[in-house]
């Protein structure tokens, strides 16, 4: 990987819409696609989710790539990268609140390496969310990690779903995180689907649209 900036890989890195415009949605998601992925593939599933008056912003990541290593290695291998992903969420978050979209009209969602960006970011920066969509991934760190993490998700829906095993996402990580995200004050939902492929399935999608039907309304 070449980043153009070294020090913040994904600075200034494109973000892709579709659905409603911003102007006129009643609620945003953040979509963040996996390792290798794009922001116009995580956009695929605002077809499938159907839900007409929300808005769906897609961060590009700087060669497709959050960070380069696997998410349970030493965080500081993944640096600067990590903290640059993270970065880049908080500033879609920060422009959509001046757009009119406080923290509980926003939900973050991610698929894989995304899904573990997702909820690091939700962990790091726990608020009242719409809701947090993990995919296929869960908190960063080392086996072995003691996460430290303080604030409130005052019941923000969080829903994690991975398959078991998984070539990528350890089930027991997918498990340390929801304790984590409930410690925090999340209503969590975790589902383990034994020998899922590492992809996204009907059921997940079902899932996923009971999160973010209520954002599908009139906006205030």
């Amino acid at each position: 990987m070449s980043p153009k900036n070294v020090e913040s890989p994904h600075r200034n890195q494109p973000v892709i819409t579709r659905g409603q415009a911003l102007e006129t949605a009643s609620g945003a998601v953040i979509l963040l696609h996996g390792r290798g992925g794009s922001a116009k593939d995580i956009l695929g599933l605002a077809d499938e989710i159907q839900l007409p008056q929300l808005a769906y912003l897609a961060p590009e990541a700087a060669g497709h790539t959050w960070y380069p290593c696997s998410f349970l290695v030493p965080l500081e291998q993944n640096e600067p990268w990590l903290t640059s992903a993270l970065n880049l969420v908080g500033t879609i978050l920060e422009g959509l609140e001046r757009d009119g979209f406080p923290h509980n009209k926003v939900a973050l969602m991610g698929f894989s390496q995304g899904a573990c960006l997702a909820t690091e970011f939700v962990a790091r920066n726990p608020k009242t969310y719409a809701g947090l969509i993990a995919l296929t991934g869960g908190l960063i760190g080392p086996e072995g990690t003691i996460f430290r993490y303080s604030g409130d998700l005052a019941n923000t829906p969080c829903f994690l779903g991975s398959g078991d095993p998984d070539p990528y996402v350890p089930w027991e990580r997918v498990k340390e995180s929801a304790t984590q995200l409930s410690k925090l004050g999340g209503n969590v939902t975790l589902k383990r689907y034994p020998g899922k492929p590492h992809t996204i399935t009907s059921d997940e999608i079902t899932d996923v649209k009971k999160i973010l039907s209520p954002l599908d309304g009139q906006r205030a």
